[in-house]
Parts: C-alpha cells; sequence; structure tokens
C-alpha cells in the first residue's frame, strides 16, 4: 500500500498487478515477478516495472536474467535519479522489509519522485550524456545478443512458475489490454491463456 501511495502522487499510470487485497492467498515469489517484470517489459505492456523484496536483491536478481530488463536496486532518491538518468533503466527493486521503518514512506515519495523527475537516459553530467546514452543501447544489444527469446524462455522454464504466473488475474488482465509487441502478446494468449484460462 505504501509503494502504490507514494506511486500515486506522481502522477504516473500505475498498474498493481502484484499482491493486492483481491489476491490474498496467492503466494508470488521474487521468481515469479521478476518473470512478470520481464513479460510486461517484452511486450511493451509498460515502461517501467517498481517491484522488489524483502531486501531487494532476489527481485532484482530474478528479473535481470531476462532480455530488455535493466533493473536497479534503489534505496534513496538520489540512486534514483542517478539511475533514471545515467542507466536509463526500466525496473528497479526495491527494499521491502530491511531498512524500512522511519519515515519509510517518505522516502518512497521521494524516490519516485526522483525517478520520474527527468526523461529517462537524460544523461549526468551533462558532458558525458551523448557517452551514457550510447552506453545503454550498447547494453541492450548485449542484452538481446546474450539471451534466447522470450517466446522460447516461457516455453523452457519450470511449468508451475509459469502456471502460477500466469493465473494471476491482475497480471493477465494487463497482459490481455497492453502490448505493444503484439506478437509476443498474441503468442502467450495462445501458449498460456487460451480461453478459459483468465
Amino acid at each position: 500500500k505504501d509503494v502504490l501511495d507514494a506511486l500515486e502522487k506522481t502522477g504516473v499510470k500505475v498498474y498493481n498487478v502484484g499482491t493486492s487485497a483481491d489476491t490474498e492467498g496467492t503466494e508470488l515469489t521474487y521468481i515469479h515477478t521478476g518473470l512478470m517484470a520481464a513479460v510486461l517489459l517484452n511486450l511493451g505492456a509498460v515502461d517501467v516495472v517498481i517491484g522488489g523484496c524483502g531486501t531487494g536483491q532476489g527481485f532484482m536478481v530474478s528479473a535481470m536474467q531476462y532480455p530488455g530488463v535493466f533493473c536497479g536496486h534503489i534505496t534513496d532518491p538520489l540512486e534514483a535519479w542517478l539511475f533514471s538518468q545515467i542507466n536509463g533503466g526500466n525496473c528497479i527493486s526495491l527494499a521491502l522489509n530491511k531498512g524500512y521503518g522511519w519515515a519509510g514512506k517518505i522516502n518512497l515519495e521521494y524516490i519516485f519522485e526522483k525517478l520520474f523527475k527527468d526523461s529517462s537516459g537524460g544523461g549526468f553530467p551533462v558532458e558525458r550524456a551523448v557517452s551514457q546514452r550510447q552506453s545503454r543501447t550498447r547494453l541492450g544489444d548485449i542484452s538481446l545478443a546474450a539471451h534466447k527469446s522470450m517466446k522460447d524462455i516461457l516455453l523452457c522454464i519450470e511449468e508451475g512458475i509459469v502456471k502460477t504466473v500466469f493465473s494471476h488475474k491482475p497480471f493477465t488482465a494487463l497482459v490481455r489490454a497492453e502490448a505493444k509487441n503484439k506478437d509476443l502478446q498474441k503468442f502467450i494468449i495462445k501458449m498460456f491463456l487460451g480461453s478459459g484460462n483468465e
């Protein structure tokens, strides 16, 4: 709830496809949510994924297993802004238990304020902006070269993990509703969300 409340103050469009009051009883581990992040980013359903786990490390490592996911472990507002500007990342991982206490809600608000303050990939300092944009493009090319396609990955992942992910209703609703990558969306619907699997 604290994450959603803090995101609401940024003015960005927010989809909660993780845990909510409506999904109580569903256990999503960082393994599941890392895959969910990758699917949404590779579909082009979202521009940025906000996730996390107890320390933030597990979700980050899980999400980074997939092509096109550039995840940073963010603990404070300066990291959020620098990650956005220098790395142009599309996914952040938060420590949702470790160190979360006094003024935790305010820290979340400041993190999101800085994360969305400027257009991603602007560069910092300014004199290094061109080099940093080139590095980000190269990293994207390396990610594509170093990974299987999302289609192949989804077919190779343990069936129980994929079943859990594609039976999570808030997630599947977004997969069906939002996608710039229509080819991947059609594949997912055909292979994992066929009729009656919503």
